[in-house]
């Protein structure tokens, strides 16, 4: 294979950070050489889970999502889509590429969307444990009201990654949405954290994403045995999690962005971005 020679004196980002103090890549356009990494890959033959939650309403963003991680997410790799849902008879047929397949998995409706969130962590750790341990090699844990607009590769595997909140990239860590109620086992204080990660996009091998879903589900539900409800569920758990398990691997905004925000110049790319949607209507019906 032929490729360009890596310049010890000319590193490739300057503008952001791309290595965390424990020697974690933060995976940014301009970073990597996919090739490179997609035969290092396919000598290991792996393949990957990408689990999404698709709950009342949630359904009818599938049709997109589906169509455009066929377009973009892992090309060339072998991919099994599991998807979560109350309504197995809503997800559509998607044309699919060789070696890739849906996986429908019946779930339990809950009345609220924060129950629907919270329990993310319990579903993911029990299938992790009782199937995709079984099935494929990482998993990729995402929001199914997104869609992916440009590629989304093998770049991104490790033992365990999290994804930068789009919306606290640049914001220090006082001003983070922790949790900061003592109380609850997601607490951080105000001096403690190192960036502030998205519920919406976090994986890892199988073994490694049972264990941070397993803990954070073993969290919750002490909580809620203290009648405390974290103040962005699911996410303030994995954000603890994160504090005290660091990822081997950090995925830059450019792989969980909304176009409400703008597009900052460090943001040479948007691969996975939300759909506008009215929340009041999706939400508890």
């Amino acid at each position: 294979m032929n490729y360009s020679q890596p310049q010890t004196m000319n590193p490739l980002r300057t503008d952001v950070l791309v290595m965390t103090p424990w020697f974690a890549p933060i995976v940014w356009d301009g970073t990597f050489n996919i090739n490179l990494l997609n035969q290092q890959f396919k000598l290991r033959d792996v393949k990957i889970g990408l689990t999404v939650f698709a709950i009342k309403k949630y359904v009818v963003f599938l049709q997109l999502f589906l169509e455009t991680a066929e377009r973009y997410f892992m090309v060339g790799h072998k991919v099994n889509y599991y998807i979560m849902t109350d309504r197995p008879e809503a997800v559509p047929k998607v044309t699919l590429g060789e070696g890739r397949s849906i996986v429908v998995l019946k779930i339990q409706n809950y009345s609220r969307w924060q129950d629907v969130s919270l329990r993310r962590m319990e579903m993911i750790s029990l299938f992790a444990k009782e199937q995709f341990i079984q099935e494929v090699d990482y998993l990729v844990c995402v929001d199914v009201d997104m869609k992916f607009s440009d590629c989304v590769g093998v770049e991104i595997l490790s033992n365990i990654f999290g994804t930068l909140h789009p919306g606290f990239f640049r914001t220090q860590r006082q001003h983070f949405t922790y949790e900061r109620r003592l109380e609850s086992q997601a607490y951080i204080a105000h001096d403690e954290g190192d960036f502030y990660y998205a519920g919406g996009f976090f994986g890892g091998t199988v073994e490694e994403v049972y264990k941070l879903t397993n803990q954070c589900h073993n969290a919750i539900m002490t909580d809620k045995a203290n009648s405390i409800e974290a103040l962005w569920h699911d996410e303030s758990h994995l954000n603890k999690y994160f504090l005290n398990h660091k990822p081997t691997k950090i995925l830059s905004p450019e792989y969980l962005w909304d176009n409400s925000m703008g597009v900052p110049i460090v943001l040479r790319k948007r691969r996975f971005v939300a759909v506008p949607k009215n929340h009041a209507q999706i939400r508890n019906k």
